[in-house]
């Protein structure tokens, strides 16, 4: 039997955790998450943890920052701006990496690459060859990277090209002002596709030159990985648990991702989780589950970029991208 003294003591104790815990209910801790563009499906999972309120029981106030066409997350990322960002890919990661930006990978959403050029079939385009003299317009938020790389691979320098930055519109495209337009399988594809004829088209495919660039990168600062493990675990547990209920109620999470934006599309929309999924799901995520960082898949990306001058110098790629967080998940929450 515990002494009145003893028992005083572990019912302080137990209420000192309490309030503990209490004031840590009471007070989360604020962080954010810059998204690479507008909010839209591609981003289901992490407004749907957001509405259901996951991250507050993870104990994060996390605020959702929009993209933008003349935004880098790597950068706002690393000077502190954001608490953590979904960056262009992994050639964004490189390339950041490069320039010596401190930020770390510590998630790889899209497993397989999820854009590609677009041409016309009938135009003046049939190989990559002939994109010299060419109008090409990329995003130049890691889309131009692994534009370069392939151009490179086929022996072209990027001043033979004409590349130019690419509007949100494929409107020039359509309208024949633009030889080749970067698209993904989820968005500008399928808008393309919706203003002319399928069987009218050509596409680039990076896969179908040996190469595949993982894309969509959740990246931290060095110090926030250092410092604050335990938010970053934190905060890929609840982004888990919002994409598992987003592919497991697709409508829904539609939803709630046009309650943040109300003007979408929602047929297009629809499509685009599916395909989300599909890039999500693919390769070693098949097995490993979402978020999942395959190293080979990474290192002969970053072999490929270096090879063909995309980047300057060979990266620690152990220090670039570290898979300790999302392994500290249990496999059953990351798989979908």
């Amino acid at each position: 039997m515990l002494s009145r003294r003893h028992a005083f003591s572990v019912l302080s104790a137990i209420a000192l955790a309490t309030g503990s815990l209490s004031a840590h209910a009471a007070e989360p801790q604020k962080a954010s998450l810059r998204l690479k563009w507008l909010p839209q499906a591609q981003f289901a999972g992490f407004y749907v943890a957001a509405a259901k309120g996951y991250y507050k029981a993870e104990g994060i106030d996390l605020t959702i920052n929009p993209g933008g066409p003349n935004l880098l997350t790597e950068n706002l990322v690393a000077t502190g701006a954001d608490t953590f960002g979904l960056s262009g890919g992994t050639d964004s990661v490189f390339a950041a990496r490069d320039k010596g930006l401190p930020i770390v990978c510590i998630g790889v959403s899209h497993q397989i690459t999820p854009f590609i050029f677009v041409t016309r079939k009938d135009g003046p385009v049939k190989t990559l060859q002939d994109f010299k003299g060419k109008t090409v317009t990329t995003w130049f938020t890691g889309a131009n990277h692994v534009l370069n790389g392939m151009l490179a691979k086929e022996g072209i320098k990027p001043d033979e090209v004409k590349i130019q930055p690419q509007q949100v519109s494929v409107t020039p495209f359509v309208d024949g002002n633009v030889d080749v337009i970067t698209a993904t399988y989820y968005n500008e594809f399928y808008t393309i596709q919706s203003r002319m004829p399928k069987d009218s088209l050509k596409t680039f495919v990076a896969e179908d030159y040996g190469i595949t660039f993982p894309r969509d990168t959740l990246i931290v600062a060095e110090a926030t990985a250092k410092e604050k493990p335990e938010l970053v675990k934190a905060f890929l547990r609840a982004s888990l648990k919002g994409w598992k209920d987003a592919f497991a109620d697709p409508k829904g999470a539609v939803d709630t991702v046009m309650a943040a934006a109300p003007t979408l599309d929602r047929a297009q929309q629809e499509f685009m989780l599916t395909e989300v999924k599909r890039l999500m799901t693919a390769g070693a995520a098949a097995k490993n589950g979402m978020f999942w960082i395959d190293a080979d898949a990474v290192k002969t990306a970053h072999d490929f970029f270096l090879k063909y001058g995309v980047i300057s110098k060979p990266l620690d790629l152990a220090a670039a991208y570290d898979a300790s967080f999302i392994q500290s998940v249990p496999l059953a929450d990351r798989l979908p």
